[in-house]
């Protein structure tokens, strides 16, 4: 069954009247008295958002926001951004949908046990601290499932996109090797003030306004994480507008210059880009010394990938088998070349020389773990399942062609950073998006 866009909603604010979230039909002491359970707080496109979901959301980001010490802003600020960011990430997940961009079962099943080996835990541990914290294990999982649409919506329709030049990557190195500060990094928060992407004089200046009210806020002794998740709007402002640790040449110029004169601490003067208005605040800086020298690892791997046909129990038994055979004499490159998934099998299994960074964090930490000549037990990535054994360790400076397909990362990730901000507000001003909420 299709409905128009207002067909629709009527029909869902009926609904919601009659039956509230749980689906029970709520009632007074008179039978024939319906109670409202539920309102509608805002529509987006042909979605509606409740009041219902918007509570659930700011429970959770209160959960989040006192984990981390940040201090929490007034209720009522919190709830509008929390509807902000539900409205945008509504919007994004309706662009995933309609464009075919899915996550199955499996692979969110991997991504679950992950998390909990990262947290240390079993799977049946981590459901128990999440429904210990009031979190149901569906409900986290369906919300990770949508962090994972989330993510590759953007690979696909910004990272993917982004192209770097050879002209730009030699004036990139040029002015690396001419600055004593490219070895930098600084760890950094942020507050966005958003503008639409034909902004009005009269919204211009009142973003402005807004941006030295926060300004002023800071200059005052205000929170600045506070801050960030009272008026920011950007995607992280939720988590207090933590950017992290980023290498001075990974950031877009204008943050470059703004923070040059600054310590520890300090704040940013308004910084005007098309996206809008910008507060930065330097958390901390470190490096700056000589450069690193690079630990090469040159190592080998068995790839089993997983499918509907092989479950994950089933590629770890199979290289648990392979494994066994490996310690009792059977040449591990021959056991690759029949039994191994990946590219690499035609050269035994053979990846070469390995810089920090070119494989997944599960793969890298593995391999980092294992001695010259060992051998590792099975694991997964989010690839499939892994056996990997390093074969000897190098250091080494990087070299020239190696340097220039960094300069290309670096480039691209800077360039994705803005074009991000950029495609979210484009998204945001095509959208339709109604407000129901009488506080706002």
């Amino acid at each position: 069954m299709r409905f128009s866009n207002s067909a629709a909603i009527a029909w869902f604010a009926t609904a919601v009247s009659a039956f509230g979230a749980g689906g029970a039909l709520a009632q007074s002491g008179n039978p024939s008295q319906v109670v409202l359970v539920d309102r509608i707080v805002a529509v987006v496109n042909s979605e509606v958002i409740t009041s219902g979901e918007v509570a659930e959301r700011v429970k959770s980001v209160t959960l989040q926001l006192r984990q981390q010490g940040t201090p929490l802003p007034p209720a009522d600020l919190l709830q509008k951004q929390v509807l902000e960011r539900m409205i945008m990430d509504r919007l994004q997940l309706q662009l995933a949908k309609e464009t075919g961009l899915r996550v199955d079962d499996l692979q969110l099943d991997r991504t679950v046990a992950r998390v909990a080996e990262r947290n240390k835990m079993s799977l049946t541990q981590f459901r128990q601290i999440l429904e210990r914290d009031g979190i149901q294990f569906d409900k986290f999982r369906e919300e990770l499932r949508n962090e994972i649409l989330l993510s590759r919506l953007r690979e696909r329709e910004v990272d993917n996109r982004m192209t770097v030049t050879d002209n730009e990557i030699d004036y990139f190195l040029s002015q690396q090797a001419a600055s004593p500060s490219a070895s930098i990094e600084f760890n950094l928060s942020h507050i966005i003030l958003r503008l639409p992407e034909q902004a009005s004089p009269e919204e211009v200046e009142r973003q402005r306004a807004r941006a030295e009210q926060v300004l002023t806020q800071v200059r005052q002794g205000a929170d600045f994480s506070k801050l960030a998740v009272s008026f920011s709007d950007a995607p992280d402002a939720l988590q207090g507008g933590v950017m992290g640790w980023r290498a001075r040449d990974r950031l877009p110029d204008l943050f470059a210059q703004a923070i040059d004169g600054l310590k520890p601490g300090e704040v940013s003067a308004i910084i005007r880009s098309p996206a809008g208005f910008h507060l930065i605040k330097l958390l901390d800086r470190r490096g700056g010394g000589a450069p690193a020298v690079i630990v090469q690892t040159h190592a080998r791997h068995i790839l089993v990938k997983t499918s509907e046909i092989v479950s994950e129990g089933d590629a770890r038994r199979k290289l648990e088998n392979l494994r066994e055979r490996i310690v009792n004499g059977v040449d591990f490159g021959e056991l690759a070349k029949l039994n191994s998934d990946d590219s690499s099998s035609v050269k035994g299994g053979d990846l070469g020389w390995v810089y920090p960074g070119d494989t997944v964090p599960e793969f890298e930490r593995v391999m980092n773990s294992l001695k010259e000549g060992e051998l590792s037990e099975p694991f997964a990535t989010p690839f499939g399942w892994h056996l990997l054994q390093v074969l000897e360790r190098r250091r080494s400076d990087v070299s020239g062609e190696r340097k220039r397909q960094e300069a290309r990362l670096i480039l691209r990730e800077r360039k994705a950073d803005e074009a991000y901000q950029e495609w979210l507000r484009q998204l945001r001003d095509r959208a339709f998006v109604e407000y129901r909420s009488e506080e706002r």
